[in-house]
């Protein structure tokens, strides 16, 4: 049995220290090692000659952060693995996304990478150049093995049921009409953008509880409360989830007069997003404050402020900023939740002075039965999903496609997408239709996926790149965005090029 080398990073700290102390060299190799292969046999095998002992540590399971289904095999299970091989003397596992932490505690006299990553500019985390440069803080040297390379996402992908039939099919097709390196290149392309967001800014509150279950004297459910935390939703996340990708973004919003929110705000938005904020004369910043269970099952949900009642001089302040401005932006992204801000005239006005509009126009508990696509006369790409196109069309039973196509119909549009959860995407254009499979396999909270797939999808469509890439790409951000919590964190482009990898390698 070889459970006696695995260890704590704390227990293999204490180890590495005294190793050193009796002049041993120390060489450390670290990565996820999902599917042991030949490939990394012979790297540990390699590095294992290049020191006197050889420390391994692996990802732990929730850093691992490479796409549906991964890792495919527990972080205990990649230890033991290790463990077994005879070149590998001590194994521990690492809770952080990077190796960094690592280093500093074990302070390896050599730090061993393979040959995939010599050249530090093509690793798109950036994290090779940072863990090399920790290495020598701490005195050691780096070294790259030149040993023979297999790819564990191409075998798990092939031999393993990572992604249904109906996924790998559709991957199949996607990456022979564009390659990783296509896709990413078209990607980064975005970063010259410039991208004007108006909507809602929404606080979302979740309280978190524990149910109790039903009180004793009625049918009422009791909960017990754990915590709470704040998020910046709403139009506050698109631009966010945008700004990771476009070089420049503008969030066009109002906000109430209650003091600290609008510092609240500002502090949220990444460093290249530029707020322009009109000021409700009455209404608060609406906050959604949300009861959720232990396992973000939410229980009770309760609006406050949000309906300004005194719409003449917000109009007008809005409308006369989209008459000058708006036409100055690539892209306007309409991520229109219904909630108060923008009127009838604001969506003539937006339709009127955008080059190249993207909308959504979200149903929820706040504005049902009276909220369509169809008040804006005008839209280049609609992004909606089932229950909003339907209402939208007043079809309820009619094939998506022909709903769609009624909807391009109606507000001119080039293209419609119809988000359907699980059951994946479907674009409709005048070139036909696009069905995109899910691309999760995991869910954590589907709070904010469908403004991350308008983020994505609608910069990509202004951007004219093809509509196969746009909803794509609106995918994959949407499959990154439900296995973060609310709004917690935007969509992180490093992330989604490591999650593209895993898709397309």
């Amino acid at each position: 049995m070889t459970e006696h080398k695995i260890h704590s990073l704390e227990s293999l700290a204490r180890i590495t220290d005294e190793l050193r102390g009796s002049g041993r060299r120390v060489v450390l190799c670290h990565g996820t090692f999902d599917l042991m292969h030949t490939g990394h046999i012979r790297h540990l095998q390699r590095a294992r000659q290049l020191g006197d002992v050889l420390v391994v540590t692996l990802t732990g399971d929730q850093f691992v952060r490479k796409g549906p289904g991964r890792p495919v095999f527990g972080e205990d299970l990649r230890a033991e693995n290790l463990a077994a091989l005879a070149c590998v003397d001590f194994v521990a596992i690492n809770q952080a996304e990077t190796a960094i932490e690592v280093i500093r505690q074990l302070k390896p006299s050599l730090y061993v990478k393979g040959s995939d990553y010599v050249d530090a500019a093509s690793d798109l985390t950036g994290n090779i150049a940072r863990e090399v440069a920790a290495v020598r803080d701490c005195g050691g040297d780096v070294h790259f093995t030149d040993e023979i390379t297999f790819s564990s996402t191409r075998l798990l992908n092939t031999h393993f049921d990572v992604f249904s039939s109906e996924a790998r099919a559709f991957l199949a097709e996607f990456k022979s009409r564009y390659p990783l390196d296509t896709f990413i290149g078209r990607i980064k392309e975005l970063k010259s953008r410039r991208v004007l967001v108006v909507g809602d800014a929404i606080l979302d509150e979740y309280h978190y509880v524990s149910t109790l279950g039903q009180t004793g004297k009625g049918n009422t459910l009791a909960v017990r409360y754990r915590s709470e935390e704040r998020f910046a939703g709403g139009a506050i996340a698109v631009a966010n989830h945008i700004a990771g990708f476009c070089g420049e973004v503008t969030l066009l919003t109002a906000l109430g007069k209650e003091p600290g929110t609008l510092e609240y705000v500002k502090g949220k938005l990444l460093a290249n997003v530029d707020l322009q904020h009109a000021e409700f004369p009455s209404a608060q910043t609406l906050i959604k404050r949300r009861f959720v269970d232990q396992d973000l099952q939410r229980l009770f949900e309760v609006y406050f402020g949000g309906e300004e009642q005194e719409r003449s001089s917000l109009d007008r302040h809005v409308c006369d900023w989209l008459a000058a401005h708006a036409g100055e932006y690539d892209t306007v992204i309409v991520p229109d939740f219904g909630n108060g801000l923008i009127s009838n005239d604001m969506a003539r006005s937006i339709s009127a002075h955008a080059r190249f509009l993207a909308v959504n126009t979200q149903i929820n508990s706040g504005n049902r039965g009276y909220h369509v696509i169809t008040r804006y006369p005008r839209a280049d790409f609609v992004c909606l999903n089932e229950p909003e196109a339907r209402l939208a069309a007043l079809d309820r039973h009619s094939p998506l496609d022909a709903i769609a196509d009624e909807i391009n119909r109606r507000v001119g549009s080039r293209a419609t997408a119809i988000t359907r959860g699980g059951q994946g995407a479907l674009l409709v254009s005048a070139d036909g239709h696009i069905a995109i499979p899910a691309l999760s396999s995991k869910v954590v909270d589907r709070i904010g996926a469908g403004d991350a797939f308008l983020s994505l999808a609608g910069v990509c469509m202004g951007a004219g790149l093809p509509e196969e890439l746009s909803v794509f790409a609106g995918s994959l951000a949407a499959a990154l965005d439900v296995q973060i919590v609310c709004n917690r964190e935007p969509v992180d482009p490093v992330l989604f090029f490591k999650y593209a990898t895993t898709l397309l390698k």
